[in-house]
């Protein structure tokens, strides 16, 4: 059977759903399935057995033989939190505990890391090994996933194979319950559906126009899409960068939704929060390199396509995939 942690979430079930869609139906979800809301992303979903994130350790210690493949998707995303404890006790120790059992049974695991242990991306945004060290994630979260991908590459034992995920900023369906953890796609549709208008923020940095600070935005199907190519072809383990590797401005990202909308765009400009100003991504891109390499030739959604995909099909009509 293949384990998904973080099942209910937004890339967790959007994985099951691609597992369902291959004809996986022995699946065991984890998570914490007290959010009526966000359990509803597993409405339609076929699986074997769910098991609370607080019992699941104990549980796979008892019953690894019981399972083939691990996608540990389940982390606290919240990247305003600042208690450290948090993060320590659900990103780091929960996984250090999920791979050495990996280690000791010969279990394959992909997990999820994150583009913010990029930082402001003074050292670039290669998946690169060598530079862990040098990295200086902007909050606890990001602290907490390159603290763990530190662990992972010092263990010094492995599973028989790996890859530790760099997500950059995933967008579509199965997000709905993320609050402003949200991507921005969702949420200017929601301020255009309530005000007409999507503000974005000011550029407080010489030489970048309002509106052109600039990411990486990938759809959450290509997302599924690699992970599942991984789950296959088992090339080298490492960490892989999980991008488009194609940064568009948001600019870029709210004329796009306004045209999914059929509407014309209206986009004003306030000032980036103070108390974020000084932190502020103003670009990030996926160096993509590793992972072609390792030889997925699949596309990615441009953010035209991305876009019109998740608000006419999935937004427009409250729908999960």
């Amino acid at each position: 059977m293949i384990v998904v942690t973080g099942a209910a979430g937004f890339i967790g079930s959007c994985m099951v759903k691609k597992l369902n869609d291959m004809g996986r139906r022995d699946i065991i979800i984890v998570d914490d399935f007290s959010d009526d809301e966000k359990n509803k992303n597993l409405d339609g979903k076929k699986f074997n057995q769910n098991i609370e994130r607080s019992r699941f350790i104990e549980w796979f210690d008892l019953h690894p033989t019981e399972i083939s493949f691990v996608f540990h998707l389940g982390a606290r995303t919240d990247t305003t939190e600042k208690d450290k404890k948090i993060f320590n006790k659900l990103n780091v120790k929960f996984s250090q505990d999920l791979w050495k059992i990996c280690v000791r049974e010969f279990i394959p695991v992909i997990y999820a890391s994150s583009a913010a242990t990029y930082g402001m991306g003074e050292h670039g945004f290669a998946d690169d090994h060598d530079i862990l060290d040098k990295l200086h994630p902007l909050n606890p979260y990001g602290e907490s996933k390159n603290e763990f991908d530190k662990w992972v590459l010092e263990a010094g034992v492995d599973p028989p194979f790996w890859a530790g995920m760099k997500f950059f900023n995933v967008y579509g369906p199965n997000e709905y319950h993320k609050g402003r953890m949200a991507s921005v796609i969702l949420h200017t549709v929601q301020q255009i559906q309530k005000t007409g208008e999507m503000k974005l923020f000011r550029s407080h940095r010489a030489g970048i126009a309002d509106g052109r600070q600039s990411r990486d935005f990938v759809y959450v199907k290509d997302v599924v899409e690699v992970m599942y190519w991984l789950y296959l072809n088992r090339p080298a383990s490492g960490l892989y960068n999980l991008g488009t590797g194609k940064a568009r401005a948001f600019q870029d990202l709210a004329e796009c939704t306004f045209k999914a909308l059929d509407k014309e765009p209206n986009i004003s400009y306030i000032d980036t929060p103070a108390d974020i100003r000084d932190t502020y991504q103003y670009f990030t891109e996926a160096d993509t390199e590793k992972l072609r390499r390792a030889g997925y030739e699949g596309e990615f959604y441009d953010l035209e396509a991305g876009i019109e995909d998740y608000v006419k099909n999935y937004l427009a009509e409250g729908k999960k995939w």
